[in-house]
C-alpha cells in the first residue's frame, strides 16, 4: 500500500496536553501521589474544555524530569475520567528490553478496549544514555530494536493468530495475542522526532510526527513542509493505516501581560529545558544525587535561548 502522491491533506489543527511528571528536588512524602492526582485532575478538566489530546511520556530513571515510568497506568486512570479526549503513548519506548512487543500490544489493545475507541500509539526509543544502559541497550541497536517490534506488534494487534517471529532482538512463538482493540486495525501510529531525519522516516513510514522537541514557527513550518513532501512522495505504511498528522510541542500559558506570564511560567518552562540538556546534552548524572535545581546557573544561557523567554 503507498499514500498516493497529490492527495489533498486537510487536517483541523487540534490542541492537547502534554504530561512528564516533572518534580525537582526536594522531594518530600506524598509530592509523587500529589502530582499523579493533580494530572489527572488536569486530565478531567482538559476533556472538558474540549481538548483534542493527552500525551503521557515514558521515561526511566530520568529524576526529576519525568516521574512517568509507568504510562499505561495512568492513561487507564485517565480513561475513566474522561469521555472524549484522545489517549496518547508519547511515547511508548518499542526496544523489546524496554517493553516486549506482545506486553505493549496487549496493553495498547486493552486501554483501546476500557476507554471506548481512544488511544493514540506513539513509539519510540529514548535517546538518553541513563535510560537505554540502564536496561542494557546498546545505542547503536535501538532503531533496529523500534523497527522489528514495532512492525511484530502492529501484527500482533490485527492477526488471529500472530504466526510468531525469529528476529535479530527477539523471538516469540505463534500465539494470539489477546484482547484485540477497539479501532480497527490498530490504533493510529505516530513516531517521537527530535530531529528533520526522524521526521522523514515517520512521513515514509506512513506514521504521525511528534516533534517534541521546541521549534520556533519559522522552523515548525519547515519540518511540517518536508513530512508532507516526504509522506506524499514515498510513503509505504509500515502500518495497516496511514496518520497523516504532524503534532509540535510548545509551553503555552496566559497572563494579563508579557511580565506577568514571563513570571509564572518562565521558571517552568526552564527547568524543562535544563532537564532536557542535562539528560539528553551535557549533564553527567549522579543517580539519587544529582540535583537539577542546582545546576540551573550553569544551563540558564541554553534554557533562555530555547524558551525565548
Amino acid at each position: 500500500m503507498r499514500f498516493r502522491p497529490g492527495a489533498e491533506i486537510l487536517n483541523p489543527v487540534k490542541f492537547g496536553i502534554f504530561f512528564e511528571h516533572q518534580l525537582p528536588r526536594p522531594w518530600e512524602e506524598g509530592d509523587e501521589a500529589a502530582l499523579f492526582q493533580a494530572g489527572l485532575e488536569q486530565c478531567e478538566l482538559a476533556d472538558r474544555l474540549g481538548y483534542d489530546y493527552l500525551w503521557q511520556v515514558e521515561h526511566h530513571f530520568l529524576e526529576e524530569y519525568s516521574h512517568s515510568s509507568a504510562p499505561e497506568i495512568f492513561l487507564a486512570a485517565a480513561s475513566q475520567r474522561t469521555r472524549r479526549i484522545r489517549l496518547g503513548h508519547g511515547v511508548r519506548l518499542m526496544p523489546t528490553p524496554y517493553n516486549h512487543p506482545a506486553r505493549v500490544a496487549e496493553q495498547l489493545a486493552t486501554l483501546d478496549l476500557i476507554s471506548g475507541g481512544r488511544v493514540e500509539w506513539g513509539t519510540g526509543t529514548s535517546a538518553s544514555r541513563v535510560e537505554l544502559e540502564g536496561f542494557g541497550i546498546e545505542p547503536g541497536d535501538r532503531h533496529g530494536m523500534w523497527a522489528e517490534s514495532t512492525r511484530a506488534c502492529v501484527r500482533m494487534l490485527t492477526e488471529s493468530p500472530f504466526p510468531g517471529h525469529e528476529g535479530r532482538f527477539f523471538r516469540m512463538p505463534a500465539r494470539n495475542v489477546l484482547p484485540k482493540p477497539a479501532q480497527k486495525p490498530h490504533p493510529p501510529l505516530w513516531l517521537a522526532c527530535a530531529t528533520l531525519a526522524a521526521v522523514e522516516i515517520a512521513a515514509r513510514h506512513g506514521m504521525g510526527a511528534l516533534a517534541f522537541r521546541p521549534l520556533t514557527a519559522q522552523e515548525a513550518k519547515g519540518w511540517v513542509d518536508r513530512y508532507y513532501a516526504v509522506l506524499l512522495a514515498e510513503c509505504v505504511p509500515l502500518g495497516l493505516t496511514i496518520n497523516a498528522n504532524f503534532a509540535v510541542v510548545s509551553g503555552f500559558g496566559c497572563a494579563p501581560t508579557r511580565e506577568a506570564a514571563i513570571a509564572r511560567f518562565g521558571p517552568g518552562l526552564e527547568f524543562y529545558e535544563l532537564a532536557l540538556a542535562h539528560y539528553y546534552r551535557f549533564g553527567r548524572h549522579r543517580p539519587g544525587q544529582t540535583n537539577l535545581a542546582a545546576d540551573l546557573e550553569r544551563a540558564r544561557p541554553f534554557c533562555a535561548e530555547r524558551c525565548r523567554i
